[in-house]
Protein backbone atom coordinates (compact mmCIF):
# COMPACT_ATOMS: atom_id res chain seq x y z
CA UNK A 1 0.00 0.00 0.00
CA UNK A 2 3.16 2.14 0.54
CA UNK A 3 4.05 2.03 -2.97
CA UNK A 4 0.61 2.08 -4.11
CA UNK A 5 -0.01 5.04 -1.87
CA UNK A 6 3.19 7.13 -3.42
CA UNK A 7 2.75 5.89 -7.28
CA UNK A 8 1.90 9.40 -8.53
CA UNK A 9 4.92 11.03 -6.78
CA UNK A 10 6.31 11.47 -10.00
CA UNK A 11 9.72 13.59 -9.89
CA UNK A 12 9.64 17.20 -11.71
CA UNK A 13 11.98 17.18 -14.61
CA UNK A 14 11.48 20.60 -15.66
CA UNK A 15 14.68 22.93 -15.51
CA UNK A 16 14.66 25.28 -12.35
CA UNK A 17 14.45 29.02 -13.24
CA UNK A 18 17.90 30.76 -12.56
CA UNK A 19 17.90 31.99 -8.76
CA UNK A 20 18.11 36.01 -10.14
CA UNK A 21 19.12 38.98 -12.49
CA UNK A 22 22.50 38.90 -9.84
CA UNK A 23 23.42 35.68 -10.45
CA UNK A 24 27.07 35.36 -11.08
CA UNK A 25 29.14 32.59 -13.18
CA UNK A 26 29.44 30.82 -9.70
CA UNK A 27 26.00 30.67 -9.17
CA UNK A 28 25.18 29.41 -12.69
CA UNK A 29 28.07 26.61 -12.50
CA UNK A 30 26.01 25.72 -9.42
CA UNK A 31 23.05 25.40 -10.89
CA UNK A 32 24.05 23.51 -14.20
CA UNK A 33 25.98 21.05 -11.42
CA UNK A 34 22.36 20.85 -9.35
CA UNK A 35 20.26 20.20 -13.06
CA UNK A 36 23.27 17.19 -13.73
CA UNK A 37 23.00 15.78 -10.29
CA UNK A 38 18.59 15.96 -10.98
CA UNK A 39 18.71 14.39 -14.48
CA UNK A 40 20.79 11.52 -12.51
CA UNK A 41 18.50 11.33 -10.25
CA UNK A 42 15.26 11.36 -12.56
CA UNK A 43 17.16 8.77 -14.48
CA UNK A 44 17.73 6.55 -11.64
CA UNK A 45 14.26 7.29 -10.55
CA UNK A 46 12.77 6.12 -13.36
CA UNK A 47 14.59 2.69 -13.53
CA UNK A 48 12.76 2.30 -10.10
CA UNK A 49 16.28 2.52 -8.59
CA UNK A 50 15.37 5.02 -6.03
CA UNK A 51 18.37 4.52 -3.31
CA UNK A 52 20.59 6.07 -6.32
CA UNK A 53 18.06 8.54 -6.82
CA UNK A 54 18.15 9.59 -3.65
CA UNK A 55 21.91 10.00 -3.40
CA UNK A 56 21.57 12.39 -6.71
CA UNK A 57 18.69 14.53 -5.49
CA UNK A 58 20.92 15.16 -2.16
CA UNK A 59 23.65 15.98 -3.95
CA UNK A 60 21.29 18.67 -5.98
CA UNK A 61 20.28 19.99 -2.68
CA UNK A 62 23.43 20.19 -1.25
CA UNK A 63 24.60 22.06 -4.73
CA UNK A 64 21.84 24.45 -4.46
CA UNK A 65 19.50 24.22 -1.15
CA UNK A 66 16.64 26.89 -2.22
CA UNK A 67 15.37 25.17 -5.14
CA UNK A 68 11.95 23.39 -4.19
CA UNK A 69 11.95 20.77 -6.93
CA UNK A 70 15.03 19.49 -5.90
CA UNK A 71 13.44 18.90 -2.57
CA UNK A 72 10.28 17.62 -3.96
CA UNK A 73 11.65 15.02 -6.11
CA UNK A 74 13.50 13.80 -3.05
CA UNK A 75 10.04 14.03 -1.50
CA UNK A 76 8.79 11.43 -3.99
CA UNK A 77 11.28 9.28 -3.69
CA UNK A 78 11.85 8.99 0.29
CA UNK A 79 7.80 8.44 0.11
CA UNK A 80 8.90 5.37 -2.61
CA UNK A 81 11.00 3.97 -0.16
CA UNK A 82 7.99 4.18 2.46
CA UNK A 83 10.24 6.71 4.66
CA UNK A 84 7.00 9.56 4.40
CA UNK A 85 8.17 11.16 7.97
CA UNK A 86 11.38 11.72 5.97
CA UNK A 87 9.53 13.11 2.89
CA UNK A 88 7.58 15.14 4.90
CA UNK A 89 10.17 17.07 5.84
CA UNK A 90 11.04 17.19 2.40
CA UNK A 91 7.69 18.39 0.96
CA UNK A 92 7.19 20.86 3.71
CA UNK A 93 10.44 22.76 2.75
CA UNK A 94 9.71 22.14 -1.10
CA UNK A 95 6.29 24.12 -0.60
CA UNK A 96 8.34 26.64 1.86
CA UNK A 97 10.36 27.85 -0.60
CA UNK A 98 7.69 27.76 -3.23
CA UNK A 99 3.90 28.35 -1.80
CA UNK A 100 2.51 27.95 -5.20
CA UNK A 101 4.43 24.73 -5.93
CA UNK A 102 1.59 22.38 -6.51
CA UNK A 103 2.86 18.81 -6.14
CA UNK A 104 4.66 19.82 -3.17
CA UNK A 105 1.35 20.51 -1.41
CA UNK A 106 -0.06 17.15 -2.53
CA UNK A 107 3.28 15.66 -1.46
CA UNK A 108 2.84 16.97 1.54
CA UNK A 109 -0.59 16.00 1.70
CA UNK A 110 -0.14 12.36 0.92
CA UNK A 111 3.11 11.70 3.34
CA UNK A 112 0.23 13.37 6.48
CA UNK A 113 -2.30 11.00 5.51
CA UNK A 114 0.52 8.07 5.11
CA UNK A 115 1.28 9.03 8.49
CA UNK A 116 -2.22 8.68 9.67
CA UNK A 117 -2.66 12.85 9.95
CA UNK A 118 -6.20 13.02 8.06
CA UNK A 119 -6.60 16.76 9.04
CA UNK A 120 -3.34 18.03 8.29
CA UNK A 121 -3.67 16.38 4.99
CA UNK A 122 -6.97 17.78 4.21
CA UNK A 123 -5.56 21.20 4.36
CA UNK A 124 -2.43 20.66 1.99
CA UNK A 125 -5.34 19.11 -0.68
CA UNK A 126 -7.44 21.85 0.21
CA UNK A 127 -4.93 24.43 -0.56
CA UNK A 128 -3.87 22.25 -4.43
CA UNK A 129 -7.50 22.86 -4.65
CA UNK A 130 -7.61 26.80 -4.27
CA UNK A 131 -3.91 26.64 -6.90
CA UNK A 132 -5.62 24.35 -9.26
CA UNK A 133 -9.47 23.75 -8.62
CA UNK A 134 -9.87 21.35 -11.18
CA UNK A 135 -7.01 18.82 -10.45
CA UNK A 136 -8.83 15.71 -10.12
CA UNK A 137 -5.71 13.79 -7.77
CA UNK A 138 -6.29 16.08 -4.98
CA UNK A 139 -9.86 15.88 -5.02
CA UNK A 140 -9.67 11.90 -4.64
CA UNK A 141 -6.94 12.58 -1.58
CA UNK A 142 -9.44 15.09 0.18
CA UNK A 143 -11.81 12.10 -0.22
CA UNK A 144 -9.21 9.20 0.90
CA UNK A 145 -8.71 11.88 3.96
CA UNK A 146 -12.14 12.55 4.84
CA UNK A 147 -12.48 8.54 4.58
CA UNK A 148 -10.00 8.26 6.97
CA UNK A 149 -11.51 10.57 9.51
CA UNK A 150 -15.14 9.00 9.54
CA UNK A 151 -12.90 5.01 10.35
CA UNK A 152 -11.45 7.09 13.50
CA UNK A 153 -13.83 8.51 14.94
CA UNK A 154 -15.86 5.11 14.36
CA UNK A 155 -13.49 3.45 15.80
CA UNK A 156 -13.10 5.59 18.98
CA UNK A 157 -16.58 4.86 20.20
CA UNK A 158 -16.45 1.23 18.99
CA UNK A 159 -13.40 1.29 21.29
CA UNK A 160 -15.61 2.71 24.10
CA UNK A 161 -18.42 -0.13 23.68
CA UNK A 162 -15.15 -2.63 23.97
CA UNK A 163 -16.66 -3.67 20.17
CA UNK A 164 -13.11 -4.90 19.39
CA UNK A 165 -13.68 -6.58 16.45
CA UNK A 166 -14.98 -3.68 14.31
CA UNK A 167 -12.15 -1.43 15.65
CA UNK A 168 -9.93 -3.90 14.31
CA UNK A 169 -11.88 -3.63 10.86
CA UNK A 170 -12.18 0.07 11.12
CA UNK A 171 -8.24 0.38 11.27
CA UNK A 172 -7.57 -2.20 8.41
CA UNK A 173 -9.83 0.06 5.96
CA UNK A 174 -8.33 3.05 7.49
CA UNK A 175 -4.48 1.53 7.09
CA UNK A 176 -5.11 1.20 3.32
CA UNK A 177 -4.71 5.07 3.49
CA UNK A 178 -2.30 5.24 5.96
CA UNK A 179 0.00 2.65 6.28
CA UNK A 180 2.72 4.15 8.10
CA UNK A 181 0.49 4.85 10.74
CA UNK A 182 1.78 3.44 14.27
CA UNK A 183 -1.15 4.89 15.81
CA UNK A 184 -3.79 3.12 14.04
CA UNK A 185 -1.61 -0.18 13.91
CA UNK A 186 -1.22 -0.13 17.89
CA UNK A 187 -4.79 0.32 18.29
CA UNK A 188 -5.52 -2.77 15.52
CA UNK A 189 -3.20 -4.95 17.80
CA UNK A 190 -4.32 -3.50 21.38
CA UNK A 191 -8.15 -4.96 20.26
CA UNK A 192 -6.84 -7.98 18.73
CA UNK A 193 -5.01 -8.14 22.57
CA UNK A 194 -8.00 -7.91 24.09
CA UNK A 195 -10.01 -10.32 21.47
CA UNK A 196 -6.92 -13.00 22.62
CA UNK A 197 -5.45 -12.72 18.90
CA UNK A 198 -1.70 -12.58 20.93
CA UNK A 199 -0.22 -13.69 17.78
CA UNK A 200 -1.43 -11.18 15.22
CA UNK A 201 -0.79 -8.41 18.15
CA UNK A 202 2.58 -9.75 18.92
CA UNK A 203 3.40 -9.82 15.04
CA UNK A 204 1.88 -5.54 14.94
CA UNK A 205 3.92 -4.76 17.72
CA UNK A 206 7.03 -6.31 16.89
CA UNK A 207 7.02 -4.81 13.24
CA UNK A 208 6.72 -1.77 15.13
CA UNK A 209 9.84 -2.27 17.65
CA UNK A 210 12.21 -3.02 14.69
CA UNK A 211 11.61 0.64 13.33
CA UNK A 212 11.21 2.09 16.73
CA UNK A 213 12.42 0.06 19.55
CA UNK A 214 11.28 2.95 22.13
CA UNK A 215 7.64 3.06 21.00
CA UNK A 216 6.14 2.85 24.51
CA UNK A 217 2.42 1.68 22.99
CA UNK A 218 4.37 -0.73 20.98
CA UNK A 219 6.33 -2.15 24.42
CA UNK A 220 2.47 -1.72 26.14
CA UNK A 221 1.09 -4.09 23.35
CA UNK A 222 3.65 -6.43 23.85
CA UNK A 223 3.46 -6.84 27.49
CA UNK A 224 -0.31 -6.82 27.39
CA UNK A 225 -0.02 -10.13 24.66
CA UNK A 226 2.06 -11.85 27.69
CA UNK A 227 0.12 -10.65 30.46
CA UNK A 228 -3.27 -12.63 28.90
CA UNK A 229 -1.17 -15.13 27.99
CA UNK A 230 -0.77 -15.68 31.66
CA UNK A 231 3.00 -14.50 31.40
CA UNK A 232 2.33 -12.13 34.07
CA UNK A 233 6.41 -11.58 35.29
CA UNK A 234 7.72 -11.07 31.13
CA UNK A 235 4.32 -8.94 31.11
CA UNK A 236 5.51 -6.28 33.50
CA UNK A 237 8.95 -6.27 32.64
CA UNK A 238 7.48 -4.60 29.27
CA UNK A 239 5.07 -2.56 31.04
CA UNK A 240 7.69 -1.15 33.37
CA UNK A 241 9.98 -0.61 29.67
CA UNK A 242 7.00 1.51 28.53
CA UNK A 243 6.94 3.48 31.25
CA UNK A 244 10.46 4.40 30.96
CA UNK A 245 9.75 5.67 27.60
CA UNK A 246 6.44 7.51 28.65
CA UNK A 247 6.06 8.15 32.28
CA UNK A 248 2.51 9.16 31.81
CA UNK A 249 1.37 6.07 30.03
CA UNK A 250 -2.02 5.72 31.89
CA UNK A 251 -2.82 2.26 29.67
CA UNK A 252 0.62 0.86 30.87
CA UNK A 253 0.52 2.35 34.51
CA UNK A 254 -2.60 0.32 35.15
CA UNK A 255 -2.29 -3.02 33.12
CA UNK A 256 1.10 -2.68 35.46
CA UNK A 257 -0.58 -2.32 38.79
CA UNK A 258 -2.94 -5.03 37.84
CA UNK A 259 -0.11 -7.30 36.72
CA UNK A 260 1.78 -6.93 40.26
CA UNK A 261 -1.63 -7.02 42.06
CA UNK A 262 -2.40 -10.78 40.47
CA UNK A 263 0.48 -12.44 40.67
CA UNK A 264 1.26 -11.37 44.37
CA UNK A 265 -2.50 -12.58 45.01
CA UNK A 266 -1.86 -15.95 42.89
CA UNK A 267 1.36 -16.62 44.42
CA UNK A 268 0.13 -16.25 48.06
CA UNK A 269 -2.91 -17.99 47.44
CA UNK A 270 -0.79 -20.93 46.49
CA UNK A 271 1.56 -20.72 49.46
CA UNK A 272 -1.93 -20.62 51.63
CA UNK A 273 -2.76 -23.93 49.90
CA UNK A 274 0.08 -25.75 50.45
CA UNK A 275 0.41 -25.13 53.83
CA UNK A 276 -3.27 -26.88 54.27
CA UNK A 277 -4.92 -23.43 55.06
CA UNK A 278 -7.86 -23.52 52.34
CA UNK A 279 -9.95 -21.10 53.83
CA UNK A 280 -7.81 -18.46 53.25
CA UNK A 281 -6.23 -19.42 49.75
CA UNK A 282 -10.06 -19.24 49.09
CA UNK A 283 -10.19 -15.76 50.14
CA UNK A 284 -6.66 -15.17 48.26
CA UNK A 285 -7.96 -16.84 45.08
CA UNK A 286 -11.39 -14.59 45.54
CA UNK A 287 -10.03 -11.27 45.75
CA UNK A 288 -7.24 -12.13 42.45
CA UNK A 289 -10.52 -12.82 40.67
CA UNK A 290 -11.77 -9.57 41.29
CA UNK A 291 -8.77 -7.64 40.33
CA UNK A 292 -8.91 -7.74 36.17
CA UNK A 293 -12.16 -9.87 34.43
CA UNK A 294 -10.13 -8.94 30.99
CA UNK A 295 -7.49 -11.31 32.18
CA UNK A 296 -8.73 -14.88 30.95
CA UNK A 297 -6.02 -17.18 30.97
CA UNK A 298 -4.61 -15.91 34.34
CA UNK A 299 -9.05 -15.92 35.76
CA UNK A 300 -9.71 -19.42 34.45
CA UNK A 301 -6.42 -20.84 36.01
CA UNK A 302 -7.73 -18.87 39.28
CA UNK A 303 -10.88 -20.50 39.33
CA UNK A 304 -9.38 -24.03 38.85
CA UNK A 305 -7.18 -22.93 42.26
CA UNK A 306 -10.49 -22.37 43.86
CA UNK A 307 -12.30 -24.98 42.47
CA UNK A 308 -9.40 -27.30 43.93
CA UNK A 309 -10.09 -25.20 47.57
CA UNK A 310 -13.66 -26.00 47.42
CA UNK A 311 -13.05 -29.87 46.38
CA UNK A 312 -10.74 -30.08 49.46
CA UNK A 313 -13.45 -28.36 51.79
CA UNK A 314 -15.41 -31.16 50.47
CA UNK A 315 -17.82 -28.44 49.26
CA UNK A 316 -18.43 -30.27 45.66
CA UNK A 317 -20.93 -28.43 43.62
CA UNK A 318 -19.49 -25.07 44.12
CA UNK A 319 -16.28 -26.76 42.86
CA UNK A 320 -18.30 -27.89 39.94
CA UNK A 321 -18.99 -24.17 39.63
CA UNK A 322 -15.46 -22.93 39.98
CA UNK A 323 -14.11 -25.81 37.06
CA UNK A 324 -17.35 -24.37 34.78
CA UNK A 325 -16.38 -21.05 35.33
CA UNK A 326 -12.63 -21.81 34.44
CA UNK A 327 -13.62 -24.04 31.02
CA UNK A 328 -15.64 -20.88 30.06
CA UNK A 329 -12.78 -18.87 30.35
CA UNK A 330 -10.73 -21.29 28.61
CA UNK A 331 -11.83 -24.54 26.69
CA UNK A 332 -8.91 -25.91 26.04
CA UNK A 333 -8.13 -26.12 29.66
CA UNK A 334 -7.52 -29.76 30.85
CA UNK A 335 -6.48 -29.33 34.51
CA UNK A 336 -9.97 -27.90 35.00
CA UNK A 337 -12.04 -30.43 32.96
CA UNK A 338 -10.07 -33.22 35.42
CA UNK A 339 -10.94 -31.57 38.16
CA UNK A 340 -14.43 -30.96 37.39
CA UNK A 341 -14.52 -34.76 36.00
CA UNK A 342 -13.52 -36.33 39.72
CA UNK A 343 -16.05 -33.63 41.36
CA UNK A 344 -19.10 -35.45 39.46
CA UNK A 345 -17.65 -39.00 40.54
CA UNK A 346 -17.91 -38.06 44.00
CA UNK A 347 -21.33 -36.30 43.89
CA UNK A 348 -22.29 -39.40 41.43
CA UNK A 349 -22.95 -37.37 38.35
CA UNK A 350 -21.66 -39.84 36.21
CA UNK A 351 -23.16 -38.82 32.95
CA UNK A 352 -20.98 -35.33 33.56
CA UNK A 353 -17.99 -37.08 34.22
CA UNK A 354 -17.91 -39.31 31.26
CA UNK A 355 -18.67 -36.24 29.28
CA UNK A 356 -15.60 -34.30 30.97
CA UNK A 357 -12.94 -37.19 30.39
CA UNK A 358 -13.72 -37.85 26.90
CA UNK A 359 -13.02 -33.81 26.11
CA UNK A 360 -9.88 -34.88 27.96
CA UNK A 361 -8.94 -37.82 26.51
CA UNK A 362 -9.77 -36.14 23.30
CA UNK A 363 -7.11 -33.43 23.64
CA UNK A 364 -4.66 -35.90 25.69
CA UNK A 365 -4.41 -39.36 24.30
CA UNK A 366 -2.45 -40.53 27.28
CA UNK A 367 -3.09 -43.73 29.14
CA UNK A 368 -4.20 -42.22 32.34
CA UNK A 369 -7.00 -40.38 30.66
CA UNK A 370 -7.71 -43.19 29.12
CA UNK A 371 -8.16 -44.98 32.02
CA UNK A 372 -10.04 -42.35 33.70
CA UNK A 373 -12.51 -42.64 31.28
CA UNK A 374 -13.48 -46.40 31.95
CA UNK A 375 -13.67 -46.00 35.36
CA UNK A 376 -16.32 -43.18 34.18
CA UNK A 377 -17.85 -45.40 32.13
CA UNK A 378 -18.22 -48.44 34.72
CA UNK A 379 -19.48 -46.34 37.23
CA UNK A 380 -22.11 -44.62 34.60
CA UNK A 381 -23.19 -48.49 33.83
CA UNK A 382 -23.61 -49.55 37.22
CA UNK A 383 -25.03 -46.57 38.23
CA UNK A 384 -28.01 -47.43 35.83
CA UNK A 385 -28.97 -50.55 37.59
CA UNK A 386 -30.25 -51.44 41.02
CA UNK A 387 -27.95 -49.79 43.75
CA UNK A 388 -27.82 -53.04 46.26
CA UNK A 389 -25.54 -51.54 48.95
CA UNK A 390 -28.11 -48.85 48.67
CA UNK A 391 -31.34 -51.39 48.58
CA UNK A 392 -29.56 -52.89 51.86
CA UNK A 393 -28.17 -49.66 53.66
CA UNK A 394 -24.92 -50.28 53.79
CA UNK A 395 -21.50 -48.80 52.45
CA UNK A 396 -19.39 -49.81 49.41
CA UNK A 397 -16.81 -51.46 52.04
CA UNK A 398 -19.51 -53.21 54.04
CA UNK A 399 -18.30 -56.37 55.76
CA UNK A 400 -20.14 -59.98 55.11
CA UNK A 401 -21.30 -59.56 58.84
CA UNK A 402 -22.84 -56.20 58.46
CA UNK A 403 -24.38 -57.43 55.39
CA UNK A 404 -25.87 -60.05 57.29
CA UNK A 405 -27.30 -58.20 59.88
CA UNK A 406 -28.64 -55.11 57.22
CA UNK A 407 -30.63 -57.93 54.83
CA UNK A 408 -32.05 -59.16 58.34
CA UNK A 409 -33.11 -56.19 59.53
CA UNK A 410 -34.84 -55.11 56.19
CA UNK A 411 -36.23 -58.33 55.23
CA UNK A 412 -38.29 -58.21 58.42
CA UNK A 413 -39.28 -54.60 57.54
CA UNK A 414 -40.25 -55.58 54.01
CA UNK A 415 -41.69 -58.99 54.34
CA UNK A 416 -45.35 -59.37 53.07
CA UNK A 417 -46.94 -61.40 56.16
CA UNK A 418 -45.80 -57.97 58.08
CA UNK A 419 -47.48 -56.28 55.85
CA UNK A 420 -50.89 -58.25 55.05
CA UNK A 421 -53.21 -55.81 57.21
CA UNK A 422 -52.36 -53.02 54.63
CA UNK A 423 -53.74 -51.97 51.25
CA UNK A 424 -53.65 -53.71 48.26
CA UNK A 425 -51.30 -50.55 46.88
CA UNK A 426 -48.75 -50.81 50.05
CA UNK A 427 -49.01 -54.35 49.87
CA UNK A 428 -47.32 -54.77 46.27
CA UNK A 429 -44.58 -52.26 46.69
CA UNK A 430 -43.66 -53.64 50.77
CA UNK A 431 -43.72 -56.96 48.13
CA UNK A 432 -41.00 -55.40 45.56
CA UNK A 433 -38.98 -53.95 47.98
CA UNK A 434 -38.57 -57.52 49.60
CA UNK A 435 -37.62 -59.10 46.23
CA UNK A 436 -34.56 -56.38 45.90
CA UNK A 437 -33.45 -57.03 49.48
CA UNK A 438 -33.19 -60.40 48.37
CA UNK A 439 -31.56 -59.81 45.22
CA UNK A 440 -28.97 -57.31 47.20
CA UNK A 441 -28.44 -60.15 50.08
CA UNK A 442 -28.26 -62.71 47.03
CA UNK A 443 -25.50 -61.02 45.21
CA UNK A 444 -23.67 -59.26 47.98
CA UNK A 445 -23.13 -62.42 49.86
CA UNK A 446 -21.42 -64.28 46.66
CA UNK A 447 -18.64 -63.01 46.72
CA UNK A 448 -17.77 -63.69 42.96
CA UNK A 449 -20.92 -62.45 42.27
CA UNK A 450 -20.35 -58.85 44.40
CA UNK A 451 -16.64 -59.23 43.00
CA UNK A 452 -18.59 -59.08 39.26
CA UNK A 453 -21.29 -56.43 40.78
CA UNK A 454 -18.63 -54.32 41.73
CA UNK A 455 -16.68 -53.80 38.62
CA UNK A 456 -20.05 -53.72 36.67
CA UNK A 457 -20.45 -56.69 35.00
CA UNK A 458 -23.42 -58.35 33.63
CA UNK A 459 -24.41 -60.65 36.05
CA UNK A 460 -26.68 -62.78 33.78
CA UNK A 461 -23.05 -64.22 32.77
CA UNK A 462 -23.15 -66.11 36.08
CA UNK A 463 -26.51 -67.63 34.95
CA UNK A 464 -28.74 -65.63 37.86
CA UNK A 465 -31.88 -64.83 36.07
CA UNK A 466 -33.18 -61.96 38.78
CA UNK A 467 -36.72 -62.52 37.11
CA UNK A 468 -37.18 -65.89 38.01
CA UNK A 469 -36.16 -65.04 41.68
CA UNK A 470 -38.33 -66.24 44.66
CA UNK A 471 -36.91 -64.06 47.40
CA UNK A 472 -38.88 -66.16 50.24
CA UNK A 473 -36.32 -68.97 49.37
CA UNK A 474 -33.40 -66.39 50.80
CA UNK A 475 -35.66 -65.56 53.80
CA UNK A 476 -36.73 -69.07 54.50
CA UNK A 477 -32.38 -70.10 54.09
CA UNK A 478 -31.44 -67.45 56.42
CA UNK A 479 -34.02 -68.05 59.08
CA UNK A 480 -34.29 -71.35 59.01
CA UNK A 481 -33.89 -74.05 62.62
CA UNK A 482 -36.30 -74.66 65.25
CA UNK A 483 -38.96 -72.33 66.05
CA UNK A 484 -38.73 -70.36 62.95
CA UNK A 485 -40.70 -67.16 62.85
CA UNK A 486 -44.04 -65.76 62.93
CA UNK A 487 -45.74 -62.33 62.53
CA UNK A 488 -49.01 -63.82 63.90
CA UNK A 489 -50.30 -62.32 67.62
CA UNK A 490 -48.26 -58.97 66.57
CA UNK A 491 -49.28 -55.55 65.36
CA UNK A 492 -47.81 -54.86 61.90
CA UNK A 493 -45.29 -52.62 63.24
CA UNK A 494 -44.11 -55.53 65.81
CA UNK A 495 -41.85 -58.60 64.39
CA UNK A 496 -41.98 -62.03 66.67
CA UNK A 497 -38.70 -64.29 66.62
CA UNK A 498 -38.67 -67.42 68.10
CA UNK A 499 -35.95 -68.99 70.21
CA UNK A 500 -33.23 -70.05 68.86
CA UNK A 501 -33.12 -67.25 66.22
CA UNK A 502 -32.49 -63.93 67.51
CA UNK A 503 -33.31 -60.88 65.22
CA UNK A 504 -31.92 -57.10 65.70
CA UNK A 505 -33.56 -53.87 65.11
CA UNK A 506 -36.52 -55.87 64.18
Amino acid sequence: MAAAAAAEAECDVVMAAPDGPGETDSDEEARREAEAFKEQGNAYYAKKDYNEAFNYYTKAIDTCPNNASYYGNRAATLMMLGRFREALEDAQQSVRLDDSFVRGHLREGKCHLSLGNAMAASRCFQRVLELDHKNTQAQQELKNATTVLEYEKIAEVDFEKRDFRKVVFCMDRALEFAPACHRFKILKAECLALLGRYPEAQSVASDILRMDSTNADALYVRGLCLYYEDCIEKAVQFFVQALRMAPDHEKACLACRNAKALKAKKEDGNKAFKKGNYKLAYELYTEALGIDPNNIKTNAKLYCNRGTVNSKLRKLEEAIDDCTNAVKLDDTYVKAYLRRAQCYMDTEQYEDAVRDYEKVYQTEKTKEHKQLLKNAQVELKKSKRKDYYKILGVNKNASEDEIKKAYRKRALMHHPDRHSGASAEVQKEEEKKFKEVGEAFTILSDPKKKARYDSGQDLEEDGLNMGEFDPNNIFKAFFSGPGGFSFEGREQDDCVVHPPVSLEQC
